[in-house]
């Protein structure tokens, strides 16, 4: 059996995640979407939001499951059996962030990382990005699920932009 982990902070989990993980569904045959805790991040969203919203978006898709952890990835990957990682690529940036974090994985745990051209159509899409456009009162729904954007603009406390008066700046 083949088991994909596609570990990620997912502050907030993006489309770009999702077809990622779908992705990685048709070459694996159980995914583990595992929501990591980044010490370098200041997350919007706690870990137990991060996955109930992740395990929504993914409800669909048979043989995905979500768990969290704050360890290590490699310690995390031998204790899940895991035969590889994916990761999605946006572009060449994304590369150069991964690249070193696939060797030292491979290092300490022995599992390779396979990598994923991201769907063109969402290459711009980075939660960073979701988060600052929300930040603004910009329009998020079509970067990220229902719930997700629910969720971010309520972590926001900003209001939804078809909640806004009509005139009133987006």
């Amino acid at each position: 059996m083949v088991l994909a982990v596609c570990p990620g902070s997912f502050d907030p989990f993006t489309l770009g995640h999702l077809d990622v993980v779908r992705r990685a569904r048709r070459l694996a045959d159980e995914v583990v979407v595992l929501v990591a805790h980044n010490a370098a991040k200041r997350p919007l969203l706690d870990v137990a939001t991060r996955v109930a919203l992740i395990e929504d978006a993914v409800a669909d898709v048979p043989g995905v499951r979500v768990a969290a952890s704050d360890g290590l990835l490699a310690d995390e990957l031998r204790a899940l059996g895991a035969s590889v990682v994916v990761k999605g690529l946006r572009g060449g940036a994304d590369f150069d962030a991964e690249l070193p974090m696939a060797v030292m994985n491979r290092h300490l745990s022995g599992v390779e990382t396979a990598f994923v051209v991201g769907d063109p159509a969402l290459s711009h899409v980075a939660s960073s990005l979701v988060k600052d456009v929300a930040r603004h009162g910009g329009r998020i729904d079509d970067l990220v699920t229902p719930a997700v954007a629910a969720a971010v603009r309520a972590a926001l406390a900003v209001p939804s932009p078809s909640a806004r008066p009509e005139g009133s700046p987006a």
